[in-house]
């Protein structure tokens, strides 16, 4: 079995995106001088018996590395004058080791991985073989070791003293760090976005306008899109039809569209440099809103359009919200469900309004779905915008089946419209603008998509 193969060496070349990690380490290096950072990727988790999820490694790993693959750790060792990056990977499973034939992750089993100098090259930092992992962890000093834990019990046992306070300090540094996108990152962001309403097109196409369909026939339509231009989703994908799109974290995608009802779809793809979108839009399943559902939906697309203006460097995250959530407020009280003033509503003694809106206008966007989530508050839902940072801007009105305090024609009404928008240095940029969100433009695009008919992708 180990005699008679033929070595194949793989062409290697260093990735254009590796300066870019080497810049994020070369800054989190400079907020914790003389220190030992660890960083590691993660494990395999176990779905069933002897098989495993899909792996997706950590979202910091990645920010600081590029590399994909489970149990990797990245360690950055002080120096005296800054760090030495070393990534601790698994080596391959050569024919001369039982592993290659008989471990689940051996090469026999799942194909052919890089070799430590293969992968130092792509990445274009020091990779050294995991065996080497724990000695290196074991002589650092603990009082001087931040370590993200969660991710790997291996790493978490091997460096002892457990200091939370510091360990969370190391993962606010990488939020913060990522709050601004670079150029690459916004170009990777842009293709999960382009995938994403490709992804759209396809489900309008496969709509029917007059019988219903599975909610899961359009999650897995959706799905392939994810699957062939990118990684996989980003998250469980939304698609929510009629009072189901009331329900905002709506995953089970068990009911069934029906013509004049409304379909809620959360949906985002995630690109092979795992990056995600996170995209709304809410359509009329017979192609044509409702009078009713044409005048809620016009307050929610007031809403997002008066978000929207607002987003530009310097803006209080906040004033973007009390700007959405005030046009919604509004809104409601046109519909006659606000029970006090607007003025009244939006004070913080109040917020009756809330009772409808049930979340913030956004959140930040980037290798995750909800980025830089262990930030300051005063850097992020307290703070301002900065040029490089991209967020969501998702205001929606939901009328709950069960809720006594609205009319009977407004009860399982559910709409959302989201798009993903890049601060720039003078404002703004809609990097899902491809996917039009006002009313009479979703009505013309599903008309144009059902007319297009289904495509491969």
């Amino acid at each position: 079995m180990r005699s008679g193969w033929r070595e194949d060496a793989l062409d290697v070349a260093v990735r254009p995106e590796a300066a870019h990690h080497a810049k994020r380490r070369a800054a989190l290096s400079d907020a914790f001088p003389g220190e030992t950072l660890v960083i590691p990727a993660g494990k395999e988790k176990v779905r069933a018996n002897d098989t495993d999820y899909p792996f997706r490694p950590g979202s910091d790993y990645v920010y600081l590395t590029g590399d994909g693959d489970p149990d990797g750790v990245l360690v950055l060792h002080p120096n005296g004058s800054g760090h030495d990056a070393v990534l601790y990977a698994h080596d391959r499973s050569s024919r001369e080791t039982d592993a290659f034939f008989r471990n689940r992750d051996g090469e026999l089993w799942v194909g052919r991985r890089r070799s430590l100098g293969e992968r130092a090259t792509e990445l274009g930092i020091e990779v050294r073989s995991l065996g080497e992992r724990d000695a290196a962890l074991a002589g650092a000093a603990p009082a001087q070791a931040r370590v993200l834990r969660g991710l790997d019990p291996v790493v978490d046992a091997a460096v002892l003293a457990w200091q939370p306070d510091r360990d969370h300090a190391l993962a606010q540094a990488i939020s913060e760090l990522k709050l601004v996108k670079d150029e690459w990152e916004i170009a990777q962001l842009q293709e999960a976005v382009d995938a994403t309403v490709r992804g759209f097109e396809d489900v309008a196409r496969v709509l029917p306008a007059d019988r219903g369909v599975s909610e899961r026939l359009l999650e897995g339509v959706f799905g392939l899109r994810a699957r062939h231009d990118g990684n996989d989703v980003g998250y469980g994908s939304v698609v929510g039809s009629g009072a189901h799109a009331t329900i905002l974290h709506w995953i089970h995608n068990t009911g069934t569209t029906r013509p004049g009802e409304l379909l809620l779809m959360d949906m985002g793809v995630e690109a092979r440099s795992f990056y995600t979108a996170d995209i709304t839009r809410t359509l009329p399943v017979n192609g044509v809103f409702s009078p009713l559902q044409r005048q809620v939906y016009d307050i929610v697309y007031a809403s997002q359009q008066a978000g929207l203006a607002a987003v530009r460097p310097g803006a209080k995250y906040l004033d973007i919200h009390r700007t959405c959530m005030r046009v919604l407020a509004e809104g409601l009280h046109d519909l006659g469900l606000l029970p006090v003033s607007v003025d009244e509503a939006m004070s913080k003694e109040s917020m009756v309004y809330r009772r409808w809106t049930l979340h913030s206008f956004g959140h930040m966007l980037g290798l995750d779905v909800h980025d830089c989530s262990a930030a300051r508050d005063e850097v992020y839902t307290d703070g301002a915008l900065g040029e490089g940072f991209v967020i969501t801007v998702e205001p929606g009105l939901y009328f709950q089946p069960e809720d006594d305090l609205v009319p009977a024609e407004l009860r399982g009404l559910g709409i959302r419209i989201e798009d993903d928008v890049l601060v720039t240095a003078d404002g703004h940029r809609n990097l899902s603008a491809g996917l039009p969100s006002s009313a009479p433009e979703v009505e013309a695009w599903l008309a144009a998509q059902r007319e297009a008919g289904p495509r491969l992708p």
